[in-house]
């Protein structure tokens, strides 16, 4: 029996609902309907139950729901001790303080990566970085980091993903990633954001694997390649450190 086969259904439709929050803080039955491709009445009956059970909660005047109480319980019982996001926190705040940019922390999950934490700069002009973001690991720093460090069959899996911009070669991509894997590091300028540039340095384990990207970013008028250049031995030694810590 696969372990596809050992799933319950209608659990897995209840927590495809819960993910659709990761997206959307209040959102309407059918705008549920939409996003899970659930009939509304199979939706409905969904949210009354998480709505009974407290972890959907349902605003009378618009009649959209955001998450409950529950949730929060839940997340408040985690085990914060290795929790990444909670456990580098004083390392990032050190960084930002040092390198005056926004500092972000990067997990691969499948073909996306996602932001777990993320502590932004002081500065006026700054990049703005909200957690829990996903973005395609086919363009960014961070991107090109968590994708070097990968193995082999991970890289190809990604790439032939049906949702790789038809806009970045592949062949190129590859050699980029060489480049990241002899500098270090990886950077880029105006990729995902116009005006806006990032570095980013990996995470490793002791085995050598990659666990997750440590990331500096911010408007390229502070983050010119030079300047780039001369942070990329800090965050190593930041990172060298997270490793330790992790």
């Amino acid at each position: 029996m696969t372990e596809e086969k050992k799933t319950v259904r209608s659990a897995e439709r209840a927590l495809d609902l819960l993910l659709c929050f990761l997206h959307g803080s209040r959102l309407s039955l059918t705008e549920l309907a939409e996003q899970t491709g659930l009939s509304k009445s199979t939706v409905f009956r969904l949210l009354a139950t998480l709505e009974n059970k407290g972890f959907l909660e349902r605003d009378i005047d618009t009649e959209k729901y955001h998450l409950g109480l529950r949730v929060w319980e839940l997340a408040s019982r985690m085990n914060h001790l290795n929790d990444p996001a909670i456990l580098l926190l004083p390392l990032m705040e050190r960084l930002r303080d040092q390198l005056e940019e926004t500092v972000s922390l990067y997990i691969r999950e499948g073909n996306e990566r996602i932001r777990i934490q993320a502590v932004e700069s002081h500065h006026a002009i700054r990049r703005v970085a909200p957690i829990g973001v996903r973005m395609h690991l086919s363009v960014g720093a961070s991107s090109k980091v968590l994708m070097a460090y990968e193995t082999e069959s991970i890289r190809e899996n990604v790439m032939a993903d049906p949702d790789w911009p038809e806009g970045v070669a592949r062949t190129s991509f590859r050699n980029q990633l060489q480049d990241v894997r002899e500098k270090g590091y990886a950077i880029s300028i105006e990729e995902r954001e116009a005006g806006t540039a990032a570095i980013s340095v990996p995470i490793l384990r002791r085995d050598g694997s990659i666990r997750a990207a440590l990331a500096l970013s911010g408007p390229i008028s502070r983050m010119s390649p030079e300047r780039m250049e001369e942070m990329a031995p800090v965050l190593q030694q930041v990172a060298q450190e997270m490793s330790e810590r992790w």
